[in-house]
C-alpha cells in the first residue's frame, strides 16, 4: 500500500473467458509509453473507448475511495470498469497479472504495495507508460523507466471504537495492555496484504528495529498474540461494525473512512497515528503489459493522475502524489485537505532492497510469530 512532508503529500478483472483480443499488448496502444505515442489525449480517449471495457482487481470501494473514483471515471468515459474481487489482496492482484498472460480476464492495471508492485516489475509484468502529470511526480516517487509510479499513501494509524473500548491505544505499546485482550486486528494477512505488512514495519520502528531490521515487528506480534489481545480476524469496515475487530491497525486514510461511514451505525471510530512507530507509504499504479484492453488501461492512469482523480483520493483522506503541485497551483481540494490528520516530521521510507528484504523476513516468520 505507501513520501513527502507528512501534512501535505506521501501509494483487475473481467469474469469472461477466451483469448486475447487483437487489441492487445503488441496493438499500438499496448506499446506507448505515453498518450502522445497515440497521437495525444485525444485518440487515447477515442481508442479507449472502443475498447469500452477495464479490468481491474482488489479495488475495494471504501479503500482510498475507489468507489467514486471507479464511477466517476465509468460516467466520464463511458467505459465499463471490472473489479474482481474487491476484498482481494496484492498479493491475489499480482497473482492474476501472472497467471492470465493472454486471456481477456486478464487485469489492466495494478494498484500494489511498493514490496509488491517490485515483484511485478521484476517479473517484466509492467508496460512502461508516463502520465500527462509525470513531470510533477518526484523523482522519489516513480520508476525512472515509467513502469511504475506513487499515487496514495497514508500513515499506518489505530482505529478504535470508542464506545467498545475505555480507553483508546495510542501507541503499539499500550495495546500490549491486558485491556485489550481479543481486541486487536490487522487488515489481513501480512504476507499478502500492504496493510497488515506495513503495520508489521511500524511495529519494528516502535520496538527497536528498522528498515534493514525488521524482526522486532515479528517479535512484537508474538508478545500481542502470547498475550491474547491479538485477533486473527482481518479487520474490515463489517467486522468493526459487528464489534468483532474494537481495534484495528490499517492505514489512516481507511480507519478515517470507516470513522465517518459508521457514525451512522453507532460507531465512536477514533484514529491515532502511533507516536512510537510512524510508518508511512504509497501504494502504486502500473499498466500490466499484458493488457487486454491497453488503451483503456492508460487512460485509467491518466484520469488517477489528474486534478480530478487526485481529488478523489484526498477526499478518501489519502495523500495523493501531486498532492504538494496541487497545493502550490490552488487545484487541490481545500476542504479535504485540511480534513488530512497532522503528523510532526518527516517521514522516512526503505529503499526497494529494503523492503524486499522485509518482505522475505515477514513472509518466512509470520505463521511462527502468530501460531
Amino acid at each position: 500500500m505507501a513520501a513527502a512532508a507528512a501534512a501535505v503529500t506521501l501509494s483487475a478483472v473481467a469474469t469472461g473467458c477466451g483469448s486475447a483480443p487483437a487489441q492487445g499488448s503488441d496493438s499500438k496502444a499496448g506499446k506507448a509509453r505515453s498518450a502522445a505515442d497515440l497521437g495525444g489525449m485525444d485518440k487515447l480517449v477515442a481508442a479507449a473507448k472502443k475498447e469500452g471495457e477495464l479490468n481491474v482487481y482488489a479495488l475495494a470501494p471504501t479503500w482510498a475511495n475507489y468507489g467514486q473514483m471507479i464511477k466517476t471515471f465509468e460516467k466520464k468515459y463511458g467505459i465499463e470498469v471490472h473489479n474482481e474481487d474487491p476484498g482481494g489482496s496484492s498479493q491475489g492482484a499480482l497473482n492474476a497479472a501472472a497467471k492470465r498472460k493472454g486471456q481477456d480476464r486478464a487485469v489492466d492495471a495494478l494498484d500494489l504495495g511498493t514490496a509488491f508492485m517490485q515483484q511485478a516489475k521484476a517479473k517484466k509484468l509492467l508496460a512502461p507508460y508516463k502520465v500527462k502529470g509525470w513531470d510533477a511526480i518526484p523523482d522519489t516517487q516513480k520508476q525512472p523507466d515509467g513502469s511504475f509510479m506513487n499515487n496514495y499513501g497514508g500513515y499506518i494509524s489505530i482505529g478504535c471504537d470508542a464506545k467498545a473500548v475505555k480507553v483508546c491505544p495510542k501507541s503499539f505499546k499500550d495495546l500490549l495492555d491486558p485491556r485489550y485482550k481479543n481486541k486487536v486486528a490487522l487488515n489481513g494477512n501480512p504476507t499478502e496484504s500492504s496493510s497488515a505488512f506495513s503495520s508489521v514495519i511500524a511495529a519494528s520502528l516502535a520496538n527497536g528495529g528498522g528498515f534493514d531490521d525488521v524482526k522486532p515487528g515479528l517479535d512484537f506480534f508474538k508478545k500481542l498474540k502470547k498475550a491474547g489481545n491479538y485477533v486473527p480476524v482481518e479487520s474490515t469496515k463489517a467486522t468493526i461494525q459487528k464489534g468483532e475487530t474494537p481495534i484495528s491497525i490499517d492505514w489512516d486514510y481507511l480507519n478515517l473512512g470507516y470513522g465517518e461511514e459508521l457514525k451512522s451505525k453507532g460507531v465512536d471510530w477514533k484514529v491515532n497515528v502511533p507516536e512510537d512507530g510512524q510508518y508511512s507509504q504509497y501504494y502504486n499504479q502500473g499498466v500490466n503489459k499484458y493488457a487486454p484492453h491497453p488503451a483503456a488501461a492508460r487512460l485509467w492512469l491518466e484520469f488517477l493522475y489528474s486534478p480530478e482523480g487526485q481529488n478523489i483520493w484526498l477526499k478518501g483522506y489519502s495523500r495523493p502524489a501531486l498532492l504538494e503541485k496541487m497545493t502550490k497551483d490552488g487545484t487541490a481540494d481545500k476542504k479535504a485537505a485540511a480534513k488530512l490528520p497532522e503528523v510532526d516530521g518527516t517521514p522516512k521510507f526503505p529503499t526497494p532492497a529494503q523492503e524486499a528484504k522485509a518482505q522475505k523476513v515477514i513472509s518466512e516468520g509470520w505463521g511462527a510469530a502468530v501460531s
